[in-house]
Formats: structure tokens, C-alpha cells, sequence
């Protein structure tokens, strides 16, 4: 299995998150372009990127700007962000020889995306979110966004894993299965957020495990509800979490937010050799 781990807010630099990635015999770096340091005109330095991942034998994997809205409403907003994704998958296409040079071929390199849920209107009964009561301008702009994906990805071997994070709204549902028919999309599911909504995302992954090739591995509780914990330090059942990343031949980041957390976590899949 390929394990990686994600940019930490204590590592400063590039350098300080490849020295740990080595240190703990990690394959990865999920860069996350929500950090200063890993916004595109950073990212679009590449040879730096390379030069420093070759020298460590690793490679990179990449997560998308949390706020990333392709559906908004104001089109110079969502044309920025589509932007942002296009020129994001020209740096997967010259970081891509880095996976096949010391990753697992078999495993495409990924975007990974978390859906907007967008705004909501608070009534005196109830709260009505703005995708849902503009469904079909919401879709339109999920086409859009589906076929400049395919466009901008051709035949490279990259592919777009959309993330649950706090429940997938019904209106998001539709608009990801319309993704999951294209095979630029797939799924990423992350163990930690699921649990602590009560894994009420579960039956939705479970019902289209076929594309889910992506995992945030970290452990978590519902009551209190908790994630980004060290492994075995929550109640989620990882053996099983695991097993099916295995089964997916899926790629695995171990997205505990602080260094103790991560090497806490790969000490943990080291006590079986079938993980780590």
C-alpha cells in the first residue's frame, strides 16, 4: 500500500515536510493549496518541486483550495477557480514521472476536491440552500466543469478524487454522480469525517465503491465528535477502513493535522507488515 501524509502547519517549508515524509519512510506529500506556500505560482515552479522530491525518492499528490467553487453564481468567481483547476493539472502532468518513478504506476495521480455547499437563505421554518432551489444552474455549471476536466486531463493519468467532508447534500449527490460518469472522477473517502457525522456519508461512498481509489486516513469519534486523531486513538474500526483501501489498491494519506499525530499513526500500521 502507498502511504503518504499531508503538508503540516509545523513544517515551515518544502523541505521540512520532505525531511518527515523520509524520516517516516512515507511514499507522499499531499501539497495543500490552501497554504501560502503551495498556491499556484509556487507550484508552478516545478523543477524546484522535482529536484527536491528526486532527491528524497518521493512524489507528490495534490489537494485542492477548500473553497474551490466552480459552481458560483458570480462567473468571474467561478471562472477563477476553473482556472485554478486547469492550470493545477498542468503541474500534475510535470510532477506525474515522479509517481512513476517511485509510486505505484497502477495508481493514477490525483487532485483531490471538496464540493462547495454554497449559500444558504435562513426562513422563519427553515434553511434553503441557493444550489438546491437553482438546481439546473448548478448542473450547468457541473457539465461545464466536467467536460474542461476531461479536456484539460486527455489521456494523462490524473484523475480528480472529490472528498466527503461535514455530509453530502442531496443536490451534491446528483451533481457527483454526473462527475463519476466521466473517468476523470473518482472518489476520495475520508475515514475521520465520516465518522464524526455518525458515517452518515458511508451508504453514498459504499454504493459507488467502484470509483473510490483515494483515502484520508485518520481516526476519529462521534460523540464528542472528533477527527484528525493519531490512529487508535478514536473508535473507528481502521482494520476495516484499511482493508478496503487495500482491496481498492487505494493510495492512503495519513492526514493527521500535527508531526506527534503522524508518527504516532505510522507506528501504528508498522505493528502489521500487510499496511506498512
Amino acid at each position: 500500500m502507498q502511504f503518504g501524509m499531508p503538508t503540516l502547519i509545523e513544517n515551515k517549508t518544502l523541505d521540512d515536510n520532505i525531511a518527515l515524509c523520509s524520516r517516516l519512510g512515507l511514499k507522499f506529500i499531499e501539497l495543500n493549496m490552501n497554504f501560502p506556500e503551495y498556491q499556484l505560482d509556487k507550484l508552478e515552479e516545478t523543477d524546484i518541486f522535482i529536484k527536491a522530491a528526486e532527491q528524497a525518492h518521493i512524489y507528490y499528490t495534490i489537494h485542492l483550495d477548500e473553497n474551490l467553487n466552480i459552481a458560483d453564481f458570480n462567473s468571474l468567481v467561478s471562472e477563477a477557480y476553473l482556472e485554478t483547476v486547469r492550470r493545477t493539472i498542468e503541474v500534475s502532468k510535470k510532477l506525474l514521472p515522479l509517481r512513476d518513478k517511485y509510486g505505484d504506476q497502477t495508481q493514477p495521480l490525483t487532485l483531490n476536491m471538496h464540493m462547495n455547499h454554497g449559500i444558504y437563505i435562513t426562513l422563519p421554518d427553515r434553511k434553503v440552500q441557493m444550489y438546491d432551489r437553482d438546481f439546473d444552474t448548478y448542473m450547468k455549471s457541473f457539465a461545464h466543469f466536467r467536460d474542461c476536466c476531461e479536456k484539460w486531463i486527455g489521456d494523462a493519468d490524473i484523475k480528480i478524487v472529490v472528498e466527503n467532508t461535514d455530509e453530502f447534500r442531496d443536490y451534491e449527490k446528483k451533481a457527483i454522480e454526473f462527475l463519476l460518469e466521466s473517468p476523470c472522477f473518482y472518489l476520495t473517502w475520508d475515514i475521520g469525517h465520516s465518522k464524526a457525522i455518525g458515517e452518515k456519508d458511508v451508504p453514498f461512498i459504499k454504493s459507488h465503491v467502484d470509483r473510490l481509489i483515494h483515502f484520508h486516513i485518520h481516526d476519529g469519534s462521534e460523540n464528542p465528535p472528533k477527527n484528525h486523531l493519531a490512529l487508535g486513538d478514536g473508535k473507528i474500526d481502521l482494520n476495516d477502513r484499511l482493508q478496503l483501501a487495500k482491496s481498492r489498491n487505494a493510495r492512503c494519506v495519513l492526514e493527521t493535522k500535527t508531526i506527534e499525530a503522524l508518527e504516532k499513526s505510522v507506528a501504528y500500521l508498522k505493528k502489521s507488515d500487510s499496511y506498512i
